[in-house]
């Protein structure tokens, strides 16, 4: 994730972008080289670090690349490149949740192009197997074969919405960027937004009193470790027959993996003690395949979860 921020020096910031350049074009040996100069003369250079690791990596330096991303992290605290997670991947790092600065910084970056992207270049589809998903476990028997209220986790640019506005009397989103936010307000279609980090906002909701028919989360607890608290979260807010609907990358093991697309992977039986301990129910279970990665589909879980007592 190559996030240009100027190290307040010309030349450094010259000799960075000939290294993501050059790195770009599988010159990795010139790329660490030319970042490698610009951090003599800015040796704070978040940006620049994280450059170097990437390189090194690439050269097969993995003792190299490590150091390279804990200088990057630590001239960066917030860590909006995401160093964290490449030495949770080198395994140099115990896992953990990703820094919110990133997945935020990431977002930010992506919205413009986030719409295409998925539909035409991913074929991302979570939103229709969600709402189909729904319809076979509860169906829409409820206020007139609508859902009176529905919370979208992780919202984006609001293309869930646009699949459940049907069925949805209210629609009321929740995602850490502003930038995909603005996107989604343009779409017309939720009663509410709120620029929070999912758990917190469920949260703050619960304490309000609020409360949902629904809850969907369209790809988005791949950015995500650990999915106890935010199902347990979504539980607090569920109406008594709500459903609780989404979506995870997957593997054929049973915990939680990072993937080197720096997604999280969770294995089935992480899902379900997640659920259980939500004190929610299983409705559905499936494996799905919600996007692809270059032309490949991604292996996944649909979800839908509730009371049945």
């Amino acid at each position: 994730m190559h996030q240009f921020q100027s190290s307040g020096d010309l030349i450094a910031d010259r000799r960075f972008e000939w290294a993501r350049q050059s790195l770009a074009q599988g010159d990795a040996a010139a790329a660490a080289e030319i970042s490698a100069q610009a951090l003599e003369r800015v040796p704070s250079y978040a940006a620049g670090w994280f450059l170097l690791g990437e390189a090194r990596e690439k050269l097969g330096d993995r003792d190299g690349a490590v150091a390279a991303f804990a200088q990057a992290q630590a001239a960066d605290p917030d860590d909006r490149h995401g160093a964290a997670l490449h030495l949770m991947r080198l395994g140099a790092a115990a896992p953990g949740a990703m820094p919110q600065a990133y997945v935020r910084a990431l977002f930010d970056g992506y919205a413009p192009r986030f719409d295409r992207a998925l539909t035409e270049n991913l074929r991302y589809c979570a939103p229709e197997l969600l709402l189909e998903a729904v319809r076979r476990t509860r169906g829409l028997e409820r206020a007139g074969g609508c859902f009176s209220s529905m919370l979208d986790l992780g919202c984006g640019t609001g293309l869930a919405a646009v699949a459940f506005r049907a069925v949805a009397d209210r629609i009321v989103g929740v995602d850490l960027s502003a930038a995909m936010l603005a996107q989604s307000r343009a779409k017309g279609l939720y009663e509410r937004l709120a620029e929070d980090d999912v758990v917190a906002f469920l949260r703050g909701e619960a304490a309000a009193g609020e409360r949902y028919d629904l809850i969907v989360a369209a790809d988005v607890f791949s950015y995500l470790d650990d999915l106890t608290p935010v199902c347990a979260a979504s539980a607090a807010v569920l109406m008594p027959a709500g459903s609780f609907a989404f979506t995870v990358e997957t593997h054929d093991g049973d915990g939680v993996i990072l993937r080197d697309t720096l997604r999280y992977a969770h294995g089935e039986a992480a899902v379900r003690a997640a659920v259980a301990a939500a004190g929610l129910d299983l409705l559905l279970l499936a494996p799905a395949a919600p996007r692809t990665e270059r032309g490949v589909p991604v292996p996944g879980l649909l979800c839908v979860a509730g009371r049945t007592g």
